[in-house]
């Protein structure tokens, strides 16, 4: 006879997922529909809606892709590149690598600026690059997962004056968390996902896209080569047209609509602002142990907090006490980070007075019984 599964309730502060509200997993209890029954249709118009309120767009091409964040940076980058054009990336972080190799990947040439992890990209080396290079399409990581690293992405509209340019942005960790401001910073593409500032389950990947963007996208030589991510193959789904696509996945949508209802609700300045405040208190706490971040203060994530392991602290054993001791998840660091930084999220409903409090001191108890002499 078999039992079921009945995971531990943990407090989730990591990278991602983070936890969700009790409102968002009872909307996923609500019965199934079909994807083009007339009342699922109308929740799907309203997450339309409520996207372009949280991007801070008027783009009517802005929908949620089936799949994870790095679904939205395929369908992004799958639909704009052309095989053989060159793209400029910036790297300076895991994901930022991801999008070169993707990109790379649907047949682009890509010319990198990279930069230490943890560090921003030195605009004036893009604007360089940009300037030596044909490139179109320039693609830029607003919240480097891998670092706590924000990078200025309302600088990226500069680089008009050099050359009618696409700009894509990665706003995984700050969708929902972190001014995004895809209009006012006359971004073309972005993808983000459903489980950070959201405040979502994982699964769905929103994405908006630009007129500038969808006209490249309708002027390619030919189709392009993923079928399941064509950008205007799924939009005529979600518009008007309503021509099916794919079985729309309609718990994870009952989902994400209260997910961003309750962040219209809370207000989108009153949340980053307590994003922020939490954020700027558990870095407070951090400092006053003695521990370090590692990135510097003006280039700091609110949602995803990087703090500097101690020489002769075992990262592991840490993260592994946090979690059985008080269940509590943080993430480690990777790449050229492993073993070098905890990765501590405080995103969505995660991102609470009780929360840091509550981590701070765990993480004070279990270094000083590791042997790390905290100030007093």
């Amino acid at each position: 006879m078999t039992t079921s599964f009945n995971p531990p309730n943990r407090i989730l502060l990591g990278p991602g997922p983070g936890n969700v509200e009790p409102r968002v997993l009872q909307a996923m209890l609500k019965p199934i529909l079909g994807y083009l029954d007339p009342v699922y249709l109308q929740c799907l118009d309203q997450i339309q809606k409520l996207l372009r309120s949280v991007f801070e767009t008027e783009n009517r091409v802005t929908f949620s892709v089936s799949g994870t964040g790095g679904a939205g940076m395929e369908a992004c980058l799958a639909n704009l590149i052309e095989p053989g054009e060159e793209v400029l990336v910036c790297v300076n972080g895991f994901f930022g690598q991801r999008a070169a190799e993707i990109s790379e990947r649907w047949g682009a040439k890509v010319i990198r600026v990279d930069s230490e992890w943890g560090r921003p990209v030195d605009m004036q080396r893009v604007r360089d690059s940009f300037r030596r290079s044909s490139a179109r399409i320039v693609v830029m990581v607003h919240a480097e997962t891998s670092t706590g690293m924000r990078q200025p992405i309302e600088q990226l509209k500069h680089l008009r004056d050099v050359r009618d340019a696409i700009l894509v942005v990665d706003s995984v960790t700050s969708l929902g968390a972190l001014p995004v401001g895809i209009d006012r910073n006359e971004i073309d593409a972005s993808y983000s996902c459903s489980q950070k500032g959201i405040g979502a389950p994982p699964g769905l990947s929103p994405v908006t896209f630009s007129e500038r963007a969808l006209e490249k996208i309708r002027a390619r030589k030919e189709h392009p080569r993923s079928w399941y991510f064509d950008v205007l193959l799924i939009d005529k789904y979600w518009s008007s047209e309503r021509t099916y696509h794919h079985t729309s996945p309609a718990l994870m949508n009952y989902a994400l609509r209260e997910a961003l209802e309750i962040i219209l609700e809370e207000g989108l300045e009153n949340r980053w602002a307590r994003h922020e405040r939490n954020s700027k208190a558990f870095v407070a706490g951090v400092e006053a142990m003695g521990l370090e971040m590692l990135v510097a203060p003006e280039h700091r994530l609110w949602t995803l907090n990087a703090v500097r392991i101690p020489p002769g602290v075992d990262d592991a054993r840490v993260r592994s006490r946090l979690l059985h001791e008080y269940n509590i998840e943080i993430g480690a660091g990777f790449g050229s980070l492993k073993g070098k930084i905890w990765r501590v999220g405080l995103m969505g409903c995660g991102s609470t007075e009780n929360n840091v409090l509550l981590l701070l001191a765990a993480m004070r108890r279990i270094l000083e019984s590791e042997g790390f002499r905290c100030p007093a």
